[in-house]
């Protein structure tokens, strides 16, 4: 076991497996991007209350769940580099925060377009738009403390800590349509009384949030590899690669 671990935090290994499996886990989340828009956009019906408008939600609801996923997946990876200075952990950290960061710039942007029609505003300081808010500040925050600090091993470790404070916000996120009067609809599906949405809106909606995860998952395992030999370019994996034509 502890040599499969080894293993998963050796570079060349990771590169090398990253490398595979990213193309086979890009078609995936095109082929359920494609499945998953067409049944939201074209077999789901009208929402009752909201009429089309609604459509958007199956873009908007995977980005922000995504937006804490992903931070989360930062956190955990800086706690592991602080405690075990695994430095893998940290290169997954640093390869997520960009992500991170345009998936919660999205859920604004859709929330935002949702909000002018159903609340007849573009923004309001409400506790979930504002605390996701927070979360993007949290992401370039991140990104930029790690650029700041001119030694790469102390702007690592600052923006770890970073991540690893900056956590509290996610559940201040999740459960603020429930402890603060919020214009934000409450959940709709994670309900102990069962969902409120009809089952032909719910499966579009968990196709869609398996196409943000696997889009997610393809394109940590990109980034990492361009983080890996980044940090890794003098050293002699990167030159048999190079000297082989395999990057």
């Amino acid at each position: 076991m502890f040599k499969w671990i080894h293993k998963f935090g050796s570079p060349p290994f990771v590169y090398g497996f990253s490398k595979a499996l990213s193309p086979w886990i890009g078609l995936a989340s095109l082929g359920l991007f494609a499945w998953g828009l067409y049944l939201g956009l074209v077999k789901a019906p009208p929402d009752y209350e909201q009429g089309e408008v609604y459509r958007i939600m199956y873009v908007h609801v995977p980005a922000a769940w995504m937006s804490m996923f992903v931070y989360v997946v930062m956190a955990i990876s800086s706690a592991v580099f602080i405690i075990w200075r695994m430095k893998l952990a940290d290169a997954v950290a640093e390869a997520s925060a960009f992500i991170g960061a345009s998936f919660t710039f999205l859920a604004l942007v859709t929330g935002s377009i949702w909000g002018r029609p159903t609340w007849g505003t573009w923004w309001e300081w409400d506790a979930r738009l504002t605390s996701e808010l927070v979360l993007l500040f949290l992401y370039l925050g991140y990104i930029a403390l790690r650029s700041a600090i001119e030694h790469p091993q102390s702007g690592a470790r600052a923006a770890a800590i970073l991540a690893i404070v900056g956590v509290v916000n996610i559940p201040i996120i999740h459960f603020s349509v429930e402890w603060w009067n919020s214009l934000h609809q409450p959940a709709s599906i994670t309900r102990a009384d069962g969902p409120t949405m009809h089952i032909s809106m719910i499966i579009p909606l968990f196709v869609m949030l398996g196409a943000f995860q696997l889009y997610y998952a393809h394109h940590l395992l990109v980034k990492l590899r361009v983080v890996m030999l980044e940090r890794d370019r003098r050293t002699k994996w990167v030159a048999e690669r190079v000297q082989n034509g395999k990057l």
